[in-house]
């Protein structure tokens, strides 16, 4: 099995790491070509969202199956029309945590579940690195979102932190938390090589551009 990987950068090349001798490179230095794509089994691509156009065009010129982290791009809305026209099948998101979407399925339990408890109080918490400039992080607002419930939500920037978020439920008479914390920035890099392997594998996922979110929750229907 041989692996694209475009977009060598923080978690491209963590990807490249990980996949070892599967991994088959491309940056600036190394550009992918319609050809050299075409004899790799699928594709992880991680680029800026700027150059992100240039790839697109290559890889709807190949059959390969493709998985984006891309973000900061504004993505055409012909493009799931363009990639089923392609015969390809595509994966997008913005968190390749498999982790995370376990806390999404729990969030979802936790917000219906909690009709049933006596006037609860929901507060979300985040911690991320110094260089993290906005806040609430986006991932913060998932949650609110997952959770489907009005909850406060607040932030800390604290040293090099990778990135914490914790629910707390609380009511008169007990508290309920959920957390999650990563550890290492390589988690999503297992996240991406799990959907692109999905979609070697899996023959059933039929052309069409998928959120990563959906491709999770189809396997775990499988569970």
């Amino acid at each position: 099995m041989k692996i694209s990987v475009i977009g060598t950068g923080k978690t491209g090349g963590a990807i490249v790491d990980l996949l070892g001798d599967s991994a088959v490179p491309f940056n600036e230095l190394n550009k992918p070509t319609v050809e050299k794509l075409k004899e790799t089994d699928a594709a992880i691509v991680f680029v800026p969202g700027d150059a992100a156009e240039e790839i697109l065009e290559l890889l709807l010129q190949t059959d390969i199956p493709a998985v984006w982290g891309t973000t900061g791009y504004q993505w055409p809305e012909n493009l799931p029309k363009r990639v089923k026209l392609a015969g390809s099948r595509w994966i997008i998101g913005s968190n390749f945590s498999l982790g995370m979407n376990l806390v999404r399925k729990a969030l979802h339990i936790f917000g219906s579940g909690s009709e049933m408890l006596d006037s609860p109080e929901f507060h979300i918490h985040e911690i991320h690195h110094t260089n993290k400039v906005d806040q609430p992080s986006g991932t913060a607002l998932s949650w609110r979102e997952w959770l489907n419930r009005d909850a406060s939500i607040s932030s800390n920037r604290v040293g090099d932190v990778k990135g914490v978020h914790e629910l707390h439920i609380k009511t008169q008479n007990e508290s309920i938390y959920l957390k999650h914390e990563a550890h290492d920035r390589k988690l999503f890099a297992e996240g991406a090589i799990w959907a692109a392997k999905q979609l070697i594998n899996d023959s059933t996922i039929m052309p069409g551009l998928y959120p990563f979110s959906e491709l999770f929750d189809k396997e775990f229907a499988l569970q």
